[in-house]
């Protein structure tokens, strides 16, 4: 009887053993790519407008859209409106806002730089897109309409190095 406890016991620990995931040392890390809210047009000449008061909500909609997410930085371009955007989720998160250059994007080392990372970017109709594919490394998403604000883009990247993408209309 000894010897059917001893097998029993040494055929619980081995299976026990098997059933134990690697552990991981690196994390996935997920990119949110929106653009800002709605900006207030009644001035032409005005490059560097606010929102207006749908674009202000649209804004707080994000952060409640976002809600459950922990985000580890939330980065903006230095122009009023993404900003304005981005700092609900900011003010949730207790983050400052990481200005970017839209310019100047490498996609590769911001993959580098946000390795494991839960990461909210808000740029333009123009940059948004085109920052998307610069982290994909190939061009899949064209300029966002102008009348469009309700876009979200996510790339999650895992600690193989493995992407998937999804664009998303939230509005």
């Amino acid at each position: 009887m000894k010897k059917y406890i001893i097998l029993l016991l040494v055929i619980t620990l081995s299976l026990t053993s098997f059933a134990q995931e690697p552990e991981i040392s690196e994390e996935t890390s997920t990119f949110y790519f929106i653009r800002h809210a709605e900006k207030n047009r009644s001035d032409k000449e005005n490059k560097n407008p606010n929102l207006t008061q749908d674009g202000l909500f649209r804004a707080v909609k994000w952060s409640l859209v976002m809600k459950n997410m922990k985000f580890d930085a939330v980065y903006s371009t230095d122009y009023n409106r993404t900003k304005q955007t981005a700092q609900p989720t900011a003010e949730k998160n207790e983050l400052e806002l990481t200005i970017y250059d839209p310019i100047n994007l490498d996609g590769k080392a911001f993959l580098e730089a946000n390795k494991g990372k839960t990461v909210l970017i808000v740029g333009h109709s123009n940059t948004t897109p085109a920052f998307v594919n610069s982290v994909l490394g190939k061009e899949k998403y064209q300029d966002i309409d102008d009348n469009n604000n309700a876009n979200l883009y996510i790339i999650t990247v895992t600690p193989s190095g493995d992407m998937s993408d999804v664009l998303l209309v939230v509005d």
